[in-house]
């Protein structure tokens, strides 16, 4: 057996030692809202300033792929959604697995009381509409580590 204890050879070594481990995944941004032209209007805009985002159209779709898409980093959600409110949303996302990843309410029609309720619920920040979109690159850029 000990000649297979050497069986690369220099040249292979040294061309190993050049290589690296793959790149980590980059994160990406959920974009929550029942209505698909908001949530595309605004993924479209991240993307533009270089960050991946996906969106999903309500709050079931929104709890499916924080489930099974382990690279979201970070979500942003509208209040104001049918059948479920981007409250109760925010409420189920906290007792999930993923009761740690920020979120970002966005919404244009809301009332103190609500936005109250919201951050108590740990969200980062609370964006009213229309978006101040300097505003939100930064508190998104800040949360993901990203120049």
């Amino acid at each position: 057996m000990a000649e297979h204890d050497d069986i690369l050879s220099d040249a292979e070594r040294e061309a190993l030692a050049g290589t690296s481990a793959p790149a980590a995944a980059r994160p990406v941004v959920l974009v929550v809202d029942d209505n698909p032209v908001n949530s595309e209007a605004l993924s479209l805009y991240l993307k533009s300033r270089g960050i991946d985002c996906m969106t999903a159209d309500g709050a079931e779709e929104a709890l499916f792929k924080l489930h099974y898409e382990p690279r979201i980093a970070l979500m942003i959600t509208d209040l104001r959604m049918l059948p479920v409110d981007g409250l109760e949303l925010i409420h189920k996302v906290r007792e999930t697995e993923r009761a740690e990843i920020p979120i970002i309410v966005v919404s244009g029609d809301t009332d103190v009381k609500e936005a109250v309720d919201a951050m108590h619920l740990g969200v980062l920040d609370f964006l009213l509409k229309p978006v101040d979109l300097g505003k939100l690159l930064e508190l998104v850029k800040r949360e993901l580590r990203i120049d």
